[in-house]
């Protein structure tokens, strides 16, 4: 049987049931790899000379093997919740049925399976919010966050993370080192969205990076850059707050703009100045067509552009031109074998996201409520948690 117990409390969760609409209600955890958790056997034979029927009872695990059970303690609003809560869609991933949300997240090991050796019940960990299938070309050619299995965190059809519990398998549970929060055990999973970019992107001591956008997913993308040793880091935003705090967390240079695409060519001007030198590497962080078109039109000649964000699903971008000048444009998804280097950041310094975190509310239906709604309307707000 898996080691510790649940309890016997109720989980409860914060569902969306429909348009910003969210309710604390119970949530049986699903058995991801495990059947009913009593079996009952029947027996007979001979009891003093006299035969007799009998039953028993047998206690399963509550857990898979390889499962662990945790108890979430940090879980961040992403952008792409919010996205769910007002029109139940994210991209082509459509909300049909009430749906557990939250996937950025740490907790403390309340039970573990009986195969699990890497991790005990106390410890506390960072959840890697993705399953994937393990037997695809994309699994097994080491680029598990392109499965077309993947079993994501508040994904639908899939639960998310904001309960009071989850099971989850051990191996995607990272154990924290001991100077660093739970907090900041959640945010691993926005900052690996930064991580994984650098990596696409190849960013090193030679490289002079711009990133569009300011929000979240930009400022984690300038926390990674520099930490992947980027000389020069100029950041673009329409929200001067946000240049301003991107400009304390490291930002070299800051160049605000305007949502008009007709003033591409003077900010582009305004952004290659404020460079000093050619731009090598242009992380979109807002995905838009004016942020995309600013983008190849200010990146060097055989320069390299990295769509991260997902603000457009279709955009008019001019791809002729950067073509012409072999502009290379890649995309990322999501992340790939992060966890372990983000920790690594946080645990060394090399990486602080404590001041990112700006908003912090409990786990009740009016605070649920609120959290969301601050979130959404965006202003000084950056990354909203909930501490449970």
């Amino acid at each position: 049987m898996g080691k510790g117990g649940d309890g016997g409390e109720e989980n409860m969760a914060a569902w969306l049931v429909s348009i910003n609409t969210l309710k604390i209600q119970p949530f049986k955890l699903p058995p991801l790899g495990r059947a009913p958790s009593t079996l009952v056997l029947f027996s007979s034979g001979f009891v003093g000379g006299i035969w007799k029927q009998f039953s028993f009872v047998v206690l399963l695990p509550s857990i898979g093997p390889n499962e662990v059970r945790v108890r979430m303690k940090a879980v961040g609003i992403c952008g792409s919740d919010v996205h769910y809560l007002k029109t139940m869609r994210c991209a082509h991933f459509v909300v049909r049925e009430p749906m557990v949300i939250g996937h950025e997240c740490a907790g403390v090991i309340e039970e573990v399976g009986d195969e699990v050796s890497s991790l005990a019940v106390g410890d506390r960990v960072a959840l890697e919010p993705g399953i994937s299938c393990r037997h695809c070309k994309h699994c097994k050619g080491g680029r598990y966050n392109l499965c077309v299995d993947m079993k994501f965190f508040a994904t639908p059809p899939v639960h998310g993370s904001l309960a009071n519990q989850v099971v989850h398998p051990a191996d995607l549970c990272f154990k924290l080192p001991e100077n660093v929060s739970l907090e900041e055990g959640a945010m691993c999973e926005p900052l690996s969205v930064g991580v994984h970019a650098c990596r696409r992107a190849n960013i090193g001591p030679e490289t002079n990076v711009l990133i569009m956008g300011a929000g979240p997913i930009g400022l984690v993308t300038l926390l990674a850059a520099r930490a992947f040793s980027s000389p020069k880091i100029v950041i673009v935003d329409v929200d001067e707050h946000r240049l301003s705090v991107a400009k304390t967390l490291g930002a070299d240079e800051f160049v605000k703009v305007s949502a008009s695409i007709q003033d591409v060519d003077d900010e582009v001007d305004k952004i290659q100045k404020a460079m000093g030198s050619e731009i090598d590497v242009t992380f979109d962080c807002a995905g838009l067509g004016k942020t995309m078109t600013t983008a190849l039109n200010a990146t060097r000649t055989g320069g390299k552009v990295c769509l991260v964000g997902m603000g457009h699903n279709e955009m008019t971008v001019p791809l002729t031109s950067a073509a012409a000048r072999e502009v290379d444009v890649i995309g990322i998804f999501r992340y790939k074998d992060t966890w372990p280097l983000c920790l690594e950041f946080l645990r060394s310094g090399k990486i602080d996201v404590k001041p990112l975190i700006t908003h912090r509310f409990g786990f009740s239906q009016r605070e649920v409520e609120e959290a969301f709604e601050v979130s959404a309307r965006g202003g000084n707000a950056i990354k909203v948690m909930f501490n449970l």
